[in-house]
């Protein structure tokens, strides 16, 4: 019996920037493969299609949906048409953007972007999902934040760290009020991972062989994490073997937070 079996994904963030796969795309993928019906959300609709096509190749269910989640109204609009087709059963937030830079050299209309997209965003479908789990007397509600929430980095990306440390809280508050009501809130971290995100935001400039290799040598085990890798503990956070997990902050950096 796979994990997720007759239950129903709505997957924030399910397609990737760039070539290649990304944190959101792996993990709409596996639900998938463990039996869940995936909807995938994502601003560009061609990126949403293509891991809708991935899923399906697979022989697996997936339903795309373009919505800017950014606007709380599109996404009670994405909420509402899944509800339409049945219930909610985890939400799975993995939108995120950066801009490099510490207070000064933010500009403030860089700073709302940010915040718009890693906080506010997650708040808007949070909003939406909650009142839907709340009757249904059951849910999960994982996060995709980072270790950036917590730490200091190896880049100044001020506006970042503060809006993942603030999802974070916020997924926290979710996991206390809401854990008499069977809902399940909690938040992974992830270190440096090879993502297209890497390569298209964070450093667009700088040589991919390169950067790779950086990036490995702040990680005491010496080499990056995969998408995959952070699917697999979402998935384990969002799943039955997790039922007594609420609230929880779990690091996947290869050591990086010790």
């Amino acid at each position: 019996m796979t994990r997720f079996a007759g239950r129903r994904v709505l997957l924030a963030g399910g397609g990737s920037i760039g070539p290649g796969v990304g944190n959101g795309k792996a993990a709409a993928i596996l639900y998938a493969r463990e039996g869940a019906e995936v909807f995938v959300i994502d601003r560009n609709p061609d990126a949403a299609a293509e891991t809708v096509s991935i899923i399906e190749a697979e022989g697996g269910r997936a339903l795309a949906h373009t919505a800017d989640l950014t606007r709380p109204e599109e996404a009670q609009g994405a909420v509402t048409r899944m509800l339409a087709g049945g219930g909610i059963d985890v939400l799975h937030y993995n939108l995120g953007t950066s801009v490099k830079g510490g207070v000064v050299e933010t500009a403030p209309e860089d700073w709302t972007r940010v915040f718009d997209v890693n906080l506010n965003a997650a708040y808007h479908l949070s909003r939406a999902v909650l009142p839907a789990m709340e009757a249904e007397g059951k849910g999960a509600l994982v996060y995709v934040s980072s270790l950036a929430g917590l730490r200091s980095g190896p880049y100044s990306y001020v506006a970042y760290e503060a809006s993942k440390a603030a999802l974070q809280r916020m997924a926290q508050s979710i996991a206390r009020v809401y854990a008499e009501k069977g809902i399940r809130a909690n938040v992974v971290l992830p270190g440096p991972i090879d993502t297209p995100h890497v390569t298209a935001i964070v450093a667009p400039d700088a040589d991919p062989e390169e950067l790779a290799a950086a990036r490995a040598r702040l990680v005491p085990m010496g080499r990056q994490g995969t998408p995959w890798e952070v699917a697999e503990v979402a998935l384990f956070l969002a799943s039955d073997a997790a039922s007594f997990v609420t609230g929880v902050l779990l690091p996947v950096d290869g050591g990086m937070s010790l």
